[in-house]
């Protein structure tokens, strides 16, 4: 793919996420997942000499998918290949439904101290 056509469907990606350059579900930036993965933004690792790793370099700098209705990073991209390796496909979208339908039941009750 040609450059520009690359720029113009990471813009478009932009446009549909209203200008933020973010996971839709965790809000980490480009730069937030890289650093979660080892990482600085130029694809090096940190504390490389620490631990022992100064030939490996990140390769693909594309951490986040633009290509979907809102980006998605990788980190949220393994954490849901992990859900459905495990078989729990159903258990994520009761998870889900009680987050959008049982919200109070979820967290504690709040303490009224006076």
């Amino acid at each position: 793919m040609a450059l520009d056509e690359h720029f113009q469907r990471y813009f478009e990606a932009l446009d549909r996420s209203r200008g933020e350059d973010r996971c839709y579900l965790c809000r980490r930036t480009p730069a937030d997942v890289k650093s979660f993965f080892g990482f600085d933004e130029d694809g090096t690792p940190i504390a490389a000499e620490e631990h022992e790793i100064e030939d490996v370099v990140l390769e693909d700098l594309d951490v986040m998918s633009y290509h979907g209705l809102r980006p998605v990073c990788a980190v949220c991209q393994l954490n849901y290949d992990a859900i459905f390796l495990l078989g729990e496909q159903e258990i994520l979208r009761r998870v889900l439904s009680e987050v959008e339908e049982q919200r109070e039941r979820l967290w504690p009750p709040k303490r009224h101290d006076h």
